[in-house]
């Protein structure tokens, strides 16, 4: 398991939404600092070559009411050349309306809102209820509906299915002990089981400040076949808990990435392992360079390797920041001390000789005049930046 390649000049995202779909990672919408959030406009769409490692930036040219508008928090999952995005909001409002994108065409195709039953406008759900089940022939979406209800300000913990074949919502009826109220985390989908961990814990199902939030380690699964929740005695080394982290599938064994933990102040970029049928956590330490602590990353598995890009963590100077701002606080004080990422970062879980010997030639500087032309446009892409946005200032 090595990190294999760091390239800046992506899209520059924060609590993007993006899925792989064959060899290319659809990326949708999100925050980036001192861009316009209140005025409505189309929402973005990237797109990262996972052989060339380029991203390009899609236009839209279609009617207003057929795509979704710029947004963060939102949610997407692909199912066959269609990729399903959900929820999220703008800084004036949230969306509960549903729409297709169809990477055939690069466009969206149609919307649909309120199929029968449809979840109420819930957000930040990035991170938070949207996952697959791999039953149904991969036909359903299974919702789960553990975020922030805006216009109740409150959070809930009901749970919906989408069939994507015949379009209907329903409402599904839980038994056993679900997971506490939170916002913020991951739901991950391994061979008929959801796995939710992670997130910022409301207890009272009410926010009221950082002080009541907390962040707990305990792993939850709902099975899908019996529609009931059961807490996961687990083993081994666990994650700290944490939000806002990623959660990915890799041959069968759920990991997860970074995060944020708003009781200690802490940013993470350690990497944990789950084993669905030894029920154990490892932490395991990738060779080369990583990412550096963030979170509000995207991680996307493309055959054996995974892409994760994008992100905020804090600002080098953070002091400095800190001590001009004395009269922001709470989470906008937090916001202001993070810088917004447009990196990109793979992690070849089953790196190859070939992979292996261009990471030497490059660490060593040796000369490259040598290699056939092949071998020198392999390693012109996994060291040119990308050109979507211009290299960060990093002292913000």
């Amino acid at each position: 398991m090595l990190w294999t390649v760091e390239l800046e000049g992506g899209p520059q995202r924060v609590n993007h939404a993006a899925v792989p779909v064959g060899e290319k990672i659809y990326s949708f919408g999100g925050y980036c600092t001192g861009e316009n959030y209140r005025t409505i406009r189309n929402m973005d769409v990237h797109i990262l070559d996972t052989v060339t490692y380029r991203w390009k930036a899609i236009e839209i040219r279609q009617e207003r009411k057929c795509v979704p508008f710029q947004r963060y928090g939102h949610t997407a999952v692909a199912f066959g050349h269609l990729v399903y995005v959900w929820g999220g909001r703008n800084d004036n409002r949230a969306c509960s309306t549903l729409y297709c994108f169809d990477t055939s065409k690069c466009a969206h195709t149609h919307t649909h809102k309120d199929f029968m039953v449809s979840p109420s406008c819930l957000w930040p759900n990035s991170e938070v209820f949207l996952g697959w089940t791999f039953s149904a022939a991969l036909s359903m979406i299974t919702c789960i509906s553990s975020g922030y209800l805006e216009y109740m300000e409150s959070y809930t913990q009901d749970v919906h299915t989408l069939n994507l074949r015949t379009m209907t919502w329903a409402f599904v009826r839980t038994s056993g002990q679900a997971p506490v109220y939170r916002d913020f985390h991951t739901a991950t989908g391994v061979d008929g089981v959801m796995y939710v961990w992670g997130g910022r814990e409301v207890k009272s199902g009410l926010y009221d400040s950082p002080e009541h939030e907390e962040y707990g380690s305990d792993l939850y699964a709902l099975d899908t076949t019996a529609s009931r929740w059961s807490v996961v005695h687990c083993s081994g080394c666990l994650p700290i808990g944490r939000r806002s982290h990623s959660a990915f599938v890799y041959r069968g064994q759920i990991y997860i990435f970074g995060g944020f933990n708003g009781r200690e102040e802490c940013h993470f970029n350690d990497l944990h392992r789950f084993d669905p049928m030894t029920r154990h956590w490892e932490e395991v330490e990738p060779l080369g360079k990583g990412p550096c602590p963030r979170r509000r990353q995207s991680c996307c598995v493309v055959g054996s390797k995974m892409f994760m890009f994008g992100g905020t963590s804090p600002k080098d100077n953070v002091e400095e920041v800190t001590a001009l701002e004395d009269d922001v606080y709470g989470e906008e004080l937090t916001d202001r001390r993070l810088k917004d990422h447009n990196d990109l970062h793979v992690l070849d879980f089953e790196p190859s000789l070939k992979t292996l010997c261009l990471i030497q030639v490059q660490t060593l500087k040796l000369d490259t005049t040598w290699l056939p032309r092949e071998l020198q446009a392999l390693l012109e892409v996994m060291s040119m930046p990308n050109t979507i946005t211009r290299p960060l200032n990093h002292t913000g």
